[in-house]
Order: C-alpha cells, then sequence, then structure tokens
C-alpha cells in the first residue's frame, strides 16, 4: 500500500499560517491585558483564551478525525457503496490521499486518477504546500471542471474525498459534478466526502469552518447533475459522505 501522508502533523504543516497567526493572536491578547486599564483586561484574556482554545480544538478534531476515526480505512465505503466497483475515478484538486489505499482495497478494480489542480481555481497555499509534500500519483491525468478526460459510461463509481470544496466558484462545481455524471454509468454512484458548514464543525474549526460548504449545496450539486441522493453516512461526528446515484436508463 502506498505510504499515506496525513495526521495531525500533516494537518498542520499545510496550514501552519493559520497556526501562526493564531498563535500571534493568543500572545498578543496576553500582552494587550497587561497594558489595559483593569475594567478591560477580562475582555483581553477572554480574547487570549477564546484564540487559544480554537486552536486547541481545532487541533485535536484534525488529530481525531485524520488519525484514530479509521477514515483512511475506507471501511465506511461498505455504507455507500452496494458493491465493488468493476471500474471507479479519483477525482483530486491537489492532494490525493485516495488513489493508493483503493488501489489495494479494490485491485481488480480498473482506476482512474484524475488532478484538478490550478492555482487559478484552488488558490488555497495549504494546497500549494501539500501538493509539493505529496506529489500527485504518476498515473493521475490532468483535468478540468467541465472536462474531465474520461470515456462516458465507463465508471461504476467516481471518488470526490475532500476535493470538490476547493472549487470555490459555484459554476466550476455545477460543470465538476455534471461531468462525473457523464462519467457514470447509468446505476453509477458518485461518492462525495467532506467537512460541512454546520455547528459541529463550526464549534471545533470556528471561523475556519467557512472554507466548507453546508449540506445543502451538496444536494443542490447533485440535483444540477440530476443525480439522485442515495446513501449518507456521518462519521467521526465531522464528516459527511454522500453516495449519488445515477438513474439507469
Amino acid at each position: 500500500m502506498t505510504p499515506r501522508h496525513s495526521g495531525v502533523r500533516d494537518v498542520i504543516s499545510y496550514n501552519w499560517p493559520q497556526y501562526v497567526a493564531g498563535a500571534a493572536t493568543v500572545a498578543a491578547a496576553a500582552l494587550l491585558a497587561s497594558r489595559l486599564p483593569r475594567a478591560l483586561r477580562p475582555l483581553a484574556w477572554t480574547g487570549s483564551a477564546a484564540a487559544l482554545t480554537l486552536l486547541c480544538t481545532a487541533t485535536a478534531a484534525s488529530w481525531y478525525v485524520y488519525d484514530r476515526s479509521g477514515l483512511y480505512t475506507y471501511d465506511w465505503l461498505e455504507a455507500l457503496l452496494p458493491r465493488v466497483p468493476s471500474a471507479y475515478v479519483v477525482v483530486g484538486t491537489g492532494l490525493d490521499e485516495v488513489s493508493g489505499p483503493l488501489a489495494a482495497r479494490w485491485p481488480q478494480a480498473r482506476r482512474t486518477a484524475i488532478d484538478l489542480y490550478d492555482q487559478a481555481l484552488t488558490g488555497e497555499g495549504s494546497l500549494r504546500r501539500a501538493r509539493r509534500r505529496v506529489p500527485p500519483p504518476a498515473h493521475a491525468a490532468s483535468g478540468r471542471p467541465q472536462a474531465l478526460p474520461h470515456p462516458s459510461h465507463s465508471a461504476d463509481t467516481v471518488l470526490l474525498v475532500f476535493a470538490a470544496h476547493e472549487l470555490r466558484r459555484a459554476e466550476d462545481r455545477e460543470l465538476l459534478f455534471t461531468e462525473c455524471a457523464r462519467l457514470l454509468r447509468p446505476g453509477g454512484t458518485l461518492l462525495v466526502a467532506e467537512h460541512l458548514r454546520d455547528a459541529a464543525n463550526t464549534a471545533v474549526f470556528g471561523p475556519g469552518a467557512w472554507h466548507f460548504l453546508p449540506r445543502q449545496e451538496w444536494l443542490r450539486l447533485a440535483a444540477h447533475a440530476e443525480l439522485k441522493h442515495g446513501a449518507e453516512h456521518r462519521f467521526a461526528g465531522l464528516i459527511t459522505a454522500f453516495a449519488f446515484t445515477k438513474d439507469r436508463k
């Protein structure tokens, strides 16, 4: 199996500017507290404590999700896919931690990886840092949201795991879902796994949860591509996986 480059240390290394900014906020608020009038000091201490708490909860959540939840065993796929696919496509937007484990899990299946990374579409600095550390698979083909380089009706399953939210423009996500539907055979499944912009993720990631998308957006995108909402699975308390199916025609 291809070694998995993940875990809380990788999350920190990909997002170190945010961690530096958070630590600086903690220190600055604490320093300010000692220089403010006595009546205002509790406000500064509260701000420092809140920033420190957010750093700790975000780090703890990342550790649990990426190191302890079983996310990368992919056992949770059994709750969403009715059978092992004979052919599947992994679509990534810069960081592909899916292709290696699935190649070991489904050794008989025909596999394809497509990389959509484009700084104009996915401009996050964390993706650039992650991509330098974990290059795309050697067999990955470059694609665009509106043009996935793969034949129509050729895959039982297309997987978007922590990928589609990196396309920040709604129109790019719509194009991508439409293309994923084109690749699927009748009865095939588009599997999407993401953090959601919801109460649980906001509680642990704070403003960082705004980077995620709400559940309704994923349902809207599936409907736009004429895919039906099938199974849905929540795990680790913070990740939601959707199975969207293509009509049998």
